[in-house]
C-alpha cells in the first residue's frame, strides 16, 4: 500500500489494523464509527480495516461536506446502538452516502456478504487482471475508489492511491509498471489524456485492465485511450451504491449510446411494466451485492425501492435485441413534453461530447402547449481562446442524434455551477435557478 510518501507492506498494514482494533475494544466504541477524513488516504484505510476488525461497521464520511451538513449527518447517529455484535456475512461492516434530492446525503449501509461478492464477481469476470496491483487514483470517501483499494488489498496484489488527484502522477505511476489495473472515472481520464497529449507522452504497456464506472464514459475518446494503452482492457461497468455491480461491456466507440452492457453472471435484471416502443421501464436488480438499507437520515424520493429480493434505483431503461441493457434516465428527472417521455440523461449524453461543454443539466420548464419546455443548462470551459459554441451549433448537435421533441428549445449558460455535497450536478438547484432566472441570477444567461 503506497501514496507516494507512505509505504506498508501487508505486514505492517496488519499490526496497525489489530492496534487500532484493540483500541476501540478497550475504549468501548459505539458500533457505527465514523473514519476520520482528516487524514490521509492510508490512514483512512488502516482506520476503516481497525474498525471493522473490532466487528463495528466503519461511516465514511465526505472531507468537502460543510459543517452544517457533517453535523446532521453525524448527529443522526449519535443515539445508535453501542452493542457489538460478532461479526459474520450479513452483518454490517460499511456505510457510505450518497447525494439525495436536497444535496443532504444519506447513508447506504452494506454487509460483508455484497463486498465480498462484489470482488469475487470482479476477478472471476475479468481474471488475472483484476487481481494485479491497483491505482485508485480518487477519495477514500467514493465507493468507487474505496472498492478498488479493498480489491488491491483481498487480491493481496497491493494499492498505490492518491491523498490528491494528480494526473502527472497518476501518469508516473502507470509508467512505472507498478499498478497494471487502473480504477477510474471518466473525468480523469479525460484530463490523463489532455496532458499526454500536451506532453507528447509515448503509450504506456504495462496496463493490462481500466475499470471506469461513475459516469457515462465518453466512447467517442475510446480510441484515444486505447492508443495510450494499447496492451489494456478497458470495461465500462454500470452500478450503484445500493447495488455493486450490475452490468459491463467492453468499451466500444461504436456501440448504442444508451448501453451499459450485460448483467454480471451473478446478478438477473427484469424490466417492470415496460412500454413501447423500446420496451422502457424501471430496471429491478436481483444478486447477492445489494445492500442492507439506508441508515441516520430520512430517506427521500431518490431512495430506491425493494420489492422482495428485488431493488430498483428507479432507474429507467430496456433490453436491446442483441441483450444489452440500455439505461434511459432517472425516473424521477422525467420530463413529459409534447405528451411524450423524456430522459435529461439522453440528451445531456449528447450534449456533454462538445468539446466545449463542461456540464450539463437539462430541464423542463412550464409551457401552455408543450406541457414541458425543454431546456439546457450548460457549462462552458473558461478560455480567453476559446470560441463558445452558439445555440443554433448545439441544437444540430442534439438533431443529429435525438428525435425532434427531445432537442432543447432554449439554452442556457451558468457561470456558478452548484454542486451538491458529493461533488455531483445539483440538478434541483439549476431547476431553481431557472425559475428565478436572469433578472435575480446574473450568474444564469442565454446562449444565443
Amino acid at each position: 500500500m503506497d501514496d507516494g510518501h507512505t509505504s506498508l507492506t501487508f505486514a505492517q498494514l496488519y499490526t496497525l489494523v489489530q492496534q487500532q482494533a484493540a483500541a476501540l475494544q478497550a475504549r468501548h466504541a459505539p458500533a457505527t464509527v465514523f473514519v476520520d477524513d482528516a487524514l490521509g488516504t492510508i490512514d483512512q484505510m488502516v482506520s476503516f480495516l481497525a474498525i471493522i476488525t473490532s466487528g463495528r461497521c466503519a461511516a465514511v464520511s465526505d472531507p468537502d461536506w460543510p459543517d452544517a451538513v457533517r453535523q446532521s449527518v453525524q448527529s443522526a447517529f449519535s443515539g445508535a446502538p453501542a452493542d457489538v455484535e460478532t461479526p459474520h456475512l450479513n452483518s454490517p461492516f460499511y456505510i457510505g452516502f450518497t447525494s439525495g434530492s436536497t444535496g443532504v446525503p444519506k447513508g447506504f449501509r452494506r454487509h460483508h456478504q455484497s463486498w465480498t461478492e462484489s470482488l469475487r464477481i470482479c476477478r472471476d469476470t475479468f481474471g488475472a487482471d483484476a487481481a494485479n496491483c491497483v491505482l485508485a487514483p480518487g477519495r477514500f470517501s467514493h465507493s468507487l475508489f474505496l472498492f478498488g483499494m479493498m480489491l488491491g488489498l483481498w487480491s493481496g496484489a497491493g494499492v498505490v492511491v492518491q491523498d490528491r488527484f494528480s494526473a502527472s502522477r497518476m501518469i508516473d505511476t502507470l509508467r512505472s509498471g507498478r499498478t497494471p489495473c487502473l480504477v477510474a472515472v471518466p473525468s480523469q481520464l479525460l484530463v490523463l489524456l489532455e496532458l499526454t497529449t500536451r506532453r507528447h507522452i509515448d503509450p504506456i504497456d504495462g496496463v493490462r485492465l481500466i475499470l471506469i464506472s461513475g459516469a457515462r464514459w465518453m466512447r467517442e475518446r475510446t480510441s484515444d485511450l486505447q492508443a495510450l494503452f494499447p496492451q489494456a482492457r478497458i470495461v465500462e461497468f454500470y452500478g450503484a451504491s445500493e447495488t455493486s455491480f450490475m452490468a459491463w461491456m467492453d468499451a466500444d466507440a461504436h456501440a448504442p449510446p444508451q448501453a451499459v452492457g450485460r448483467p454480471f453472471a451473478n446478478v438477473e435484471i427484469d424490466i417492470r411494466e415496460p412500454q413501447r416502443p423500446l420496451g422502457t421501464g424501471q430496471i429491478f436488480v436481483r444478486s447477492p451485492m445489494l445492500f442492507m438499507d439506508y441508515v441516520g437520515l430520512a430517506p427521500d424520493q431518490t431512495a430506491a425501492v425493494r420489492d422482495g429480493d428485488w431493488l430498483s434505483v428507479r432507474d429507467m431503461g430496456y433490453v436491446d435485441a442483441t441483450g444489452l441493457l440500455c439505461l434511459v434516465g432517472r425516473e424521477n428527472r422525467m420530463l413529459v413534453t409534447q405528451g411524450k417521455n423524456l430522459f435529461p440523461e439522453e440528451v445531456e449524453a449528447v450534449l456533454i461530447t462538445h468539446p466545449e461543454v463542461v456540464n450539463v443539466s437539462v430541464q423542463g420548464v412550464q409551457d401552455a402547449i408543450r406541457g414541458q419546455q425543454v431546456v439546457a443548462v450548460l457549462e462552458i470551459k473558461h478560455s480567453e481562446s476559446r470560441v463558445r459554441p452558439s445555440s443554433a451549433e448545439l441544437a444540430a448537435l442534439c438533431r443529429a442524434q435525438l428525435e425532434g421533441y427531445k432537442v432543447p428549445k432554449r439554452f442556457m449558460v451558468c457561470t456558478d455551477w452548484p454542486l451538491t455535497a458529493s461533488g455531483k450536478t445539483d440538478h434541483p438547484a439549476l431547476a431553481a435557478l431557472l425559475q428565478q432566472h436572469t433578472e435575480i441570477n446574473p450568474c444564469l444567461h442565454t446562449l444565443h
